[in-house]
């Protein structure tokens, strides 16, 4: 799915990111960026395939039992942004849903080139789960 988008088109790439996410392979997710893709993730800002793949590397041995949802919120000619929440444990067994929005930007093949994420964690009972 290449730029620009049509609401079919980015409602793809949206699942297409989702699916890629919840395999919670980094080698196979770090290949829908550009290699020179550009990311703020919280507070951090990483920069190419290598350090994206160490980032979900970390981030998975962390959040346990990821489970994401995302959701389309808008789109225009390269751009889409999402709403997103996500579950997990750590190691200690507290839940965690997580919640934020993501500005993707694409190069014309189609890669996130830039990615934008802002998240917050709020503990939540094992009971409380959703996602």
């Amino acid at each position: 799915m290449k730029p620009p988008f049509t609401e079919e088109t980015a409602r793809a790439k949206v699942q297409a990111a989702e699916n890629a996410w919840n395999s919670r392979d980094p080698e196979r997710v770090s290949m829908a960026y550009s290699p020179d893709s550009e990311w703020r993730n919280r507070a951090e800002f990483l920069r190419g395939r290598d350090q994206i793949k160490a980032f979900l590397q970390r981030k998975w041995a962390k959040e346990l039992d990821y489970r994401l949802k995302k959701t389309l919120w808008t789109f225009g000619g390269n751009r889409i942004a999402v709403t997103f929440e996500y579950e997990w444990h750590d190691e200690a067994g507290q839940w965690f849903r997580s919640y934020g929005n993501e500005l993707w930007e694409f190069d014309e093949d189609g890669l996130m080139r830039r990615r934008i994420a802002s998240i917050n964690d709020a503990p939540i009972a094992e009971a409380d789960r959703r996602v």
